[in-house]
């Protein structure tokens, strides 16, 4: 135990390391979904293209990330210094901060996830990720700048508030970068082993329901590695992975889901968005 410890505490300081980690879980369930997908989606041009759109806001989004990883660490360090945060006031042993950090981090994901969703402006940014009609494992990634920004920001707050000591905040990112590949990758597991999997982790099919074009199964299943959060706010949702459509029925043009650059600009517009 006290290995993984030791490797998960210092993993922040190997960002080829964590890069490994990413690309290797995107190319793992690419290949998974070669093999065995769930649908047969009709690129507009190929996957490849598509791929690509998507890999230039995951640039983004690992830029931004990288660089709140300073306060990351700096903030994990003064709670431990501070004794500040429920790991502390619990006064938890090592696997008791993994616990408390692990569920406070993915509560972050799913509160700010819900709260993009309720707030208008908000939705603007995280709109982009819904826009995609070819749900793949390169859309787990595809977030505007500013719908990353905010997810640091919630990330930063529950740090804070559980106190979660670094290794216990690497082993959640470890955690949720395989858990969106997964999640997001279209692939077609056995319907029982998806339905059983989503008792306790969100599964492909559960998440898939959340990029259905039409409300209100797209404010259902916000969920980022556990399915708990969902289930104890009562905002689960099932559907047919067969009556599933991805995209959107308002707010942005489907057939600009590859528009990069238009992509990156449509939340400062003044138009439609503010319905959601």
């Amino acid at each position: 135990m006290d290995k993984v410890i030791t490797y998960f505490s210092t993993l922040e300081q190997r960002p080829f390391e964590r890069m490994a980690l990413l690309v290797g879980g995107l190319l793992f369930f690419w290949i998974i979904e070669g093999a065995i997908p769930l649908v047969k989606l009709q690129y507009r041009k190929n996957k490849f293209r598509h791929a690509l759109v998507n890999f230039g806001f995951t640039v983004m989004h690992l830029i931004i990330h990288t660089a709140l990883a300073v306060l990351i660490v700096m903030l994990s360090d003064w709670c431990k210094e501070a004794g500040f945060g429920m790991v502390y006031w619990f006064n938890a042993n090592v696997w008791g901060a993994i616990i408390i950090g692990v569920l406070a981090l993915d509560f972050s994901s799913w509160l700010v996830h819900w709260v993009m969703h309720k707030n208008p402006y908000l939705w603007r940014y995280h709109l982009i990720h819904h826009s995609d009609n070819k749900v793949d494992v390169t859309t787990g990634l595809r977030h505007h700048p500013g719908d990353s920004l905010l997810r640091g920001i919630f990330f930063l707050l529950l740090i804070f508030m559980s106190g979660a000591p670094m290794y216990s905040v690497m082993i959640y990112q470890t955690l949720v970068v395989i858990t969106t590949a997964f999640t997001h990758a279209n692939i077609n597991l056995p319907p029982l082993l998806d339905k059983g999997l989503s008792y306790i982790f969100v599964s492909p099919n559960m998440h898939k329901v959340h990029h259905h074009w039409m409300q209100p199964y797209t404010d259902s299943n916000y969920g980022a590695v556990f399915s708990v959060w969902d289930r104890m706010f009562r905002t689960f949702t099932t559907l047919h992975p067969s009556k599933i459509k991805y995209g959107l029925d308002k707010y942005y043009p489907n057939e600009k889901d590859e528009d990069f650059l238009n992509l990156l600009k449509d939340p400062f517009l003044k138009k439609k968005h503010d319905g959601q």
